[in-house]
């Protein structure tokens, strides 16, 4: 994937943190194994294809100059699991493109690829409405080569459910489930990732938790 990513990552402490790390490290490898490719951590995209000479004076420095929305206002919901024949959405998790979402995946956009900076302008706006159509914030269960057909899409969507994650998608109640976290998450933590290495080198180069 050329050039760095912006990643929001569940707050360590949220039960999805571990759920998701889980099905990805090793729920989903063990049950479908010929589907399933590299790990990776849990995350939603926000936007890829930074050039690095953006954070060139400091990659922690700028990404803390950016003014990050507050944990309040940024509500990650999960949808429903979804796939596309491309390597990296091969399978995930389709999040609502609600106000928080979209603002904070807006202003990720703009400070980091469309160059204008801190404010979500007319560039940054069109490529919103086109992320959304083409795929939108997701956050990924499956990275991989292998096609995955409406039968397996529904195993996998009952193994996730079954590993404890509700999806809003579902007619199913979770009764252990009364709090409502595991649908979702509030705010969480900005990774900036140089996602044009290997896989298995993935790692943030800064981090920023939303206050």
């Amino acid at each position: 994937m050329p050039g760095s990513s912006l990643w929001l990552v569940p707050p360590p402490t949220h039960p999805l943190h571990a759920l998701i790390a889980d099905l990805i490290e090793r729920a989903l490898p063990a049950a479908f194994p010929d589907l399933t490719g590299p790990a990776f951590a849990p995350h939603m995209t926000l936007t890829s294809g930074i050039d690095p000479a953006v954070y060139a004076g400091g990659p922690q420095a700028w990404l803390d100059a950016v003014p990050w929305p507050r944990a309040a206002d940024v509500e990650v919901r999960l949808e429903r699991v979804a796939t596309q024949d491309i390597f990296f959405r091969r399978c995930f998790l389709k999040v609502e493109f609600e106000k928080g979402v979209r603002d904070i995946a807006g202003l990720a956009r703009a400070v980091g690829v469309s160059g204008e900076g801190y404010q979500i302008g007319p560039v940054t706006e069109k490529w919103l409405e086109e992320w959304r159509e083409a795929f939108g914030p997701h956050v990924s269960l499956i990275y991989g080569n292998n096609p995955i057909d409406d039968q397996k899409l529904e195993e996998i969507s009952k193994a996730v459910e079954e590993a404890g994650v509700s999806l809003a998608s579902s007619s199913r109640q979770r009764e252990d489930d009364a709090s409502g976290q595991r649908g979702g998450w509030k705010g969480g933590v900005v990774w900036l990732v140089p996602t044009d290495k290997p896989i298995n080198e993935w790692k943030p180069v800064a981090t920023r938790t939303l206050d």
